[in-house]
C-alpha cells in the first residue's frame, strides 16, 4: 500500500525523501547498538544497503553508525515501539515507531487513531505472520522465481504484476536468503523483518479512500517507521 500513499509532485517528493532519510538514519542508529561492524551485524548490514539504495551520503551514513554505536557524544537514543489497532472498516494495522520520546509518540498515535480503534499488544498481530520480507527484481530473463526461492531458502514467494518478486523467509533466515538471491539471478531491492496479513480485507470506493487517508496520516508522522496493513490489493 505504501506506494499508493506517496505524493507525486516534486515538492512533496522532496519532503518524502527527507522522511525516508530520517527513517533510515534511525534504523541505522538502532542497528549499530549491536556493533558498528556490518560484517558482524546483519541488521546493520541490511540498513546500510537500504541507505545506499536511497543515495544517502557516506558522511551521513558513517555519522549515524557512530551515533548509534556510542562513538559520538550527545547522540539521541531511539527505541522501537509497536502499536496495534484497526483502521476504519475494521482493517487491522500494525504501526512500528522509532522514537526518542515515547510519551510524544503515544500521544500522536492516539490522535491518529481517533477515526479507527487503537488496541492493546496482540490485539491484531495474531492476524499477521512475522516474516523476513525481501523485494527483488530478476537480473536476467532466465531467472526463475520458484527455483530461486527453493535454492536461496525462502519459505514462499509472490510475483507482482509489475514483475517485482517478493520472497518470504523465516525471520532468522532473512540475511542468508538475501545474500543468496543474487546467485539465483535476482537483484535485492529491499530486505526487512515485517508482517504479512493472514486474512486481508477487500475494500473499494469511499471505504477504500477513507482507509487510505487514515493510513496516509499515520505514515506521515515523523516517529512512524513502518506501517503494516491487512488490506488486499
Amino acid at each position: 500500500m505504501g506506494a499508493q500513499w506517496k505524493a507525486k509532485h516534486k515538492e512533496e517528493a522532496a519532503s518524502a525523501k527527507g522522511k525516508i532519510f530520517t527513517k533510515l538514519t534511525k534504523e541505522i542508529m538502532i542497528a549499530a547498538r549491536a556493533g558498528a561492524d556490518p560484517d558482524m551485524n546483519p541488521r546493520l548490514r541490511l540498513a546500510i544497503v537500504q541507505a545506499k539504495k536511497a543515495s544517502m551520503t557516506r558522511e551521513t551514513l558513517e555519522r549515524a553508525i557512530k551515533k548509534g554505536s556510542g562513538q559520538l557524544d550527545g547522540a539521541a537514543s531511539y527505541e522501537k515501539v509497536v502499536y496495534e489497532g484497526y483502521a476504519p472498516h475494521q482493517v487491522p494495522v500494525i504501526v512500528e515507531c522509532l522514537t526518542d520520546n515515547v510519551n510524544r509518540t503515544i500521544s500522536n498515535i492516539r490522535g491518529l487513531f481517533r477515526k479507527g480503534q487503537l488496541g492493546t499488544s496482540g490485539s491484531v498481530s495474531w492476524d499477521f505472520d512475522h516474516l523476513g520480507i525481501i523485494e527483488a527484481n530478476a537480473a536476467n530473463k532466465d531467472a526463475d522465481i520458484e527455483t530461486a526461492a527453493i535454492e536461496a531458502g525462502a519459505q514462499n514467494f509472490e510475483l507482482d504484476d509489475d514483475g517485482t518478486a517478493t520472497f518470504y523467509t523465516d525471520p532468522t533466515d532473512l540475511d542468508m536468503v538475501q545474500k543468496a538471491l543474487p546467485d539465483q539471478g535476482f537483484t535485492v531491492v529491499s530486505a526487512k523483518l515485517g508482517y504479512k496479513p493472514k486474512n486481508p480485507v477487500s475494500l473499494s470506493g469511499e471505504a477504500l479512500e477513507e482507509v487510505e487517508a487514515f493510513l496516509a496520516a499515520i505514515d506521515n508522522d515523523d516517529d512512524v517507521h513502518e506501517v503494516y496493513v491487512g488490506l488486499a490489493g
